[in-house]
């Protein structure tokens, strides 16, 4: 786990009812409430995924939205993390929706 003061990169994929219920425009608008950075996007396996990064406890929040809250009509089945890393610069400069 990185420390919770610095920058951090995380990847995600939330799996069960998260596309054709604004999970995505739900998520982009809680992450920059965040201060956060990164995008998310539909799959093909009917999945959102995505990427976070800035200050880590702000990221850690995210973290947990995704898990339990995301969209109000959404039903998440649980969400995975991945190539969590310490960064020292912000390799986006907003919260995206990739179409």
């Amino acid at each position: 786990m990185a420390q919770e003061d610095g920058l951090i990169s995380v990847d995600y994929e939330v799996f069960r009812k998260v596309q054709g219920v604004f999970f995505r425009k739900y998520t982009q608008a809680e992450g920059k409430k965040l201060g956060l950075v990164g995008w998310v996007q539909n799959t093909q396996h009917d999945t959102v995924q995505g990427q976070l990064q800035g200050p880590a406890a702000k990221v850690r929040q995210l973290q947990e939205w995704l898990q339990k809250t995301g969209s109000p009509k959404s039903r998440i089945n649980k969400a995975e993390f991945r190539n969590e890393k310490k960064i020292t610069v912000l390799e986006h400069s907003d919260f995206c929706i990739v179409k």
